[in-house]
């Protein structure tokens, strides 16, 4: 791993870690407030709303600037939502100002990796920012809890007793998590000026959704890139849905408490590293939509967990899935960022992926809390979720296998 890379991966760890710690204090300042419970998802929301609303802009941005200074100027706004939090504003607000933040942040920490790396390194270089950011979702929802007391339940139960100090001084923790991540973006290489893009940037909103447009219709045409943004939309907007059905899951089936039920989130998690630092090592990016079919094999497994009815057993088919996840999506993601930056540029490319992926997050959440009210018994809702990944990666192959088919064809009959 080149000097370069390294700092990225840290900068991306803290930043990461800070973000998601910020998460747990925020629902500990919604209960310090005294808001409803129901509230607490919508931080969620407000977060991830950002990068469905802020696309067309951020691919734009960190394709006209040097993207360690974006990254900086993104990690400074993320840094603002905390303080904002710790001045007294809403909760929901001061995330959302986070999201911001977030949403600059991701098209040029992926653009950067793309312009730091060969493409020979780019499958490892990505195996080591997912599981960056897979041991920050962890460590940071840990730390998060740490901040705000001895568990996050006890903070949501003893709001009164958490009121004041104990979350300022956790916000001021975590500003200062924001503010190494800070130092860490100044200490990162810039890449060498043959390979940085310099876009012009468009001022005015509908010339920048035109060209975002133009920008989703070439990278979704493209064999490659249509096939691995389609899998890696699929992907992130199951995995989200998957974490809500393994906390459903864990409690109704397993009996486990809400805390019980949140370790198996993270055996997953775990599972999800050591199938990102496995592709790395083994899958080469022109090798990448080989994995195709271990995404099929993901959503035949998620059904099995119905079948499941102890710890024991329930452990390691998580860790599996998570591994096949892991091993799946890293090769896919290097494929679509390869492609992306060779048919439009790293960043806007990038933009493109939040905008499908968090789309599809919020459309299969909305689907799953519908289906949820509607009185869907949990078998059937894991049953389908399972159904959709292993269909819609299914639909991927054979669409990549005809488009590929076909240009071989056309191949031939130009000779």
């Amino acid at each position: 791993m080149t000097r370069g890379i390294a700092t990225l991966v840290a900068a991306q760890f803290v930043s990461g870690l800070a973000d998601n710690a910020l998460l747990i204090v925020a629902i500990a300042r919604l209960a310090e407030l005294g808001d409803a419970p129901w509230m607490a998802p919508l931080l969620k929301g407000v977060f991830t709303l950002a990068y469905v609303l802020l696309a067309p802009l951020v691919g734009a941005l960190a394709d006209r600037w040097p993207k360690a200074r974006v990254m900086l100027a993104a990690n400074a706004l993320k840094g603002a939502g905390c303080a904002l939090m710790l001045a007294g504003v809403d909760p929901l607000l001061a995330y959302g100002v986070a999201g911001v933040g977030a949403a600059v942040y991701s098209p040029a920490k992926y653009g950067l990796v793309v312009e730091l790396a060969p493409p020979s390194e780019l499958v490892h270089a990505n195996g080591w920012l997912e599981v960056t950011t897979v041991g920050a979702i962890i460590l940071g929802t840990a730390l998060g809890g740490v901040l705000v007391g001895p568990s996050l339940a006890q903070a949501l139960g003893h709001a009164g007793a958490a009121a004041g100090g104990m979350v300022a001084a956790a916000l001021a923790g975590v500003l200062a998590l924001y503010l190494l991540a800070g130092a860490l973006n100044l200490a990162i290489p810039r890449p060498a000026a043959s390979v940085a893009e310099h876009h012009a940037l468009q001022h005015r909103p509908g010339a920048l959704l035109r060209r975002f447009a133009r920008a989703q219709r070439t990278l979704w045409r493209d064999a490659l890139g249509g096939a691995s943004l389609g899998v890696t939309t699929l992907f992130w907007g199951a995995g989200a849905t998957l974490q809500f059905v393994v906390l459903a899951w864990a409690q109704q089936r397993l009996g486990l408490s809400l805390s019980q039920a949140a370790y198996l989130q993270g055996v997953v998690a775990v599972g999800i590293a050591l199938g990102a630092l496995a592709a790395g090592r083994l899958i080469g990016l022109g090798q990448a939509p080989r994995v195709l079919p271990l995404g099929v094999a993901m959503g035949l497994a998620v059904p099995l967990l119905t079948l499941v009815h102890g710890v024991a057993l329930a452990a390691p088919l998580l860790a599996a899935v998570g591994a096949l996840a892991g091993f799946f999506v890293v090769p896919m993601n290097a494929l679509l960022q390869h492609r992306g930056q060779r048919l439009l540029g790293s960043g806007e490319s990038i933009a493109v992926q939040n905008f499908n992926e968090n789309l599809a997050v919020l459309a299969m959440l909305g689907a799953y809390a519908g289906l949820q009210a509607a009185g869907w018994p949990l078998p059937a809702l894991v049953g389908l979720l399972g159904a959709v990944v292993a269909a819609g990666v299914a639909l991927v192959m054979w669409r990549l296998r005809r488009r590929m088919e076909q240009r071989m064809l056309l191949i031939k009959e130009q000779a």
